[in-house]
């Protein structure tokens, strides 16, 4: 855990406010402590949302340093989605946390009335301590990505830490939700953004982001995805891209938590690898970072998967930023998993086995609900 210097809660805010950086994590005890650090550092409010909030060795820790916060009159906010953090908070946490002052909201939980709203999930993972700092990324708050509570096995998982103006941005898309805030993809021509996959100007605003970057690329597309699932027209620009020269790299887990994505993944592989594109799968562990690189200057980290429901369906939030040392950053690590990684043969690849073949198919047919 990081030493701190006390903070002047009178002037922070305005002595943080003018200073941009971002800083990267890819193991979840270092992120959770650098978080649970900030969090019991906070002045006046502590916004937590989480698609995967669970009471367990790592999420406990949250729930207490919340409720510390609550009790010393400091305002703390929990959003979880309901589907993702079904059955892991119990109702005697939720009771506590409340009885301490935190405010819990389930995001659109179950109603008669409105039956199919679970259907959209809420898939962003955002921490916004006052004005000073906020985290955005791949890892949700459970043991599963905890070294010390899982071993091994923990799952590989990218993360951010923001510190500058981009921190009121992240309080107004906290705050608004579920309303989509008014933008568009062209808005971002440069510099560091906080992007959702939608907003009122632009259904698939992240989606829009990356067909026009994956055309103007001219050197390298490197995509790392825990679930790869592309739409057609996605797809299409991407071997579109290697044909004409672009290193198209493809990074995805070996095995994933979710078999059927997997399945629908591999359908895709043959005609991508004839188009030229070169697809690697994740050994060492359970791979759930999402990063993307565009050349040499363009990157986002974020929540979004590579998949129909990140593009189409559920609320994700992603850093956008160009910058080229920033770009360098993520692309050290993704060569560091592609050395953990084997990369797909394609002649081998038509040789699978044919029962390989069939669940590939029912997965592809499946691709639009996983």
């Amino acid at each position: 855990m990081r030493k701190h210097d006390p903070i002047d809660c009178e002037n922070a805010a305005k002595g943080r406010s003018a200073i941009h950086g971002e800083r990267l994590f890819i193991e979840g005890d270092v992120l959770y402590d650098e978080m649970l650090s900030d969090i019991r550092e906070a002045c006046s409010v502590v916004r937590l949302e989480s698609y995967i909030l669970a009471d367990d060795e790592i999420g406990g820790k949250f729930f207490s340093a919340l409720e510390s916060a609550g009790r010393e009159r400091r305002s703390a906010s929990i959003r979880a989605d309901y589907i993702g953090s079904w059955g892991a908070v119990s109702a005697t946490r939720l009771r506590t946390l409340r009885s301490a002052g935190v405010r819990w909201q389930w995001s659109r939980p179950w109603s008669w009335r409105r039956p199919f709203a679970l259907n959209r999930r809420n898939h962003r993972k955002l921490l916004i301590i006052d004005e000073r700092v906020a985290y955005v990324g791949g890892f949700n708050i459970h043991r599963q990505s905890s070294l010390r509570a899982t071993g091994a096995e923990r799952w590989r998982d990218t993360h951010v830490r923001i510190t500058g103006p981009l921190v009121l941005d992240a309080i107004k898309l906290f705050e608004r939700f579920p309303r989509r805030p008014r933008m568009h993809w062209e808005q971002f021509p440069g510099g560091t953004h906080l992007v959702p996959n939608d907003s009122r100007r632009c259904r698939h605003l992240l989606r829009c982001a990356y067909n026009a970057h994956f055309q103007s690329s001219r050197e390298r597309i490197w995509v790392t995805t825990p679930y790869f699932v592309p739409d057609s027209r996605t797809q299409a620009q991407l071997c579109d891209a290697a044909r004409r020269g672009v290193d198209v790299r493809i990074l995805v887990p070996g095995k994933s938590d979710v078999g059927i994505a997997a399945w629908a993944a591999r359908a895709a592989y043959a005609h991508m690898l004839k188009s030229g594109v070169r697809i690697w799968e994740y050994q060492t562990r359970m791979l759930h970072a999402k990063t993307l690189l565009v050349d040499r200057t363009w990157a986002t980290v974020g929540t979004a998967n590579f998949d129909y429901r990140s593009f189409f369906l559920n609320d994700e939030l992603n850093l956008v930023v160009e910058e080229a040392g920033f770009n360098a950053q993520i692309a050290s690590q993704f060569e560091q998993d592609l050395s953990e990684s084997v990369e797909i043969d394609g002649v081998q690849w038509k040789e699978r086995a044919r029962h390989r073949a069939i669940a590939e198919l029912v997965g592809w047919w499946a691709r639009r609900w996983l």
